[in-house]
């Protein structure tokens, strides 16, 4: 992962004319709606390392909702 990575649109009205802001280097301002916003990763979740068969892992389905249609 990158240090800084770009935004495509505006969060807020989906505008593509973005540019940095001058807050910081996660800050970014939307020149068509004339909002300024902020990035940032807030880390992995812990869901996300669950593996079948162990504990805490619920078991997959083939639709990949997460319930069994039996």
């Amino acid at each position: 992962m990158t240090g800084r990575a770009a935004p495509f649109y505006c969060p807020y009205c989906g505008d593509e004319d973005l540019r940095p802001h001058e807050g910081g280097h996660d800050a970014w301002e939307c020149a068509s709606c004339n909002r300024a916003f902020r990035l940032a990763f807030l880390g992995l979740l812990a869901r996300g390392f669950a593996r079948p068969g162990t504990a805490g892992a619920r078991p997959r389905t083939g639709d990949g909702s997460g319930t069994d249609a039996s």
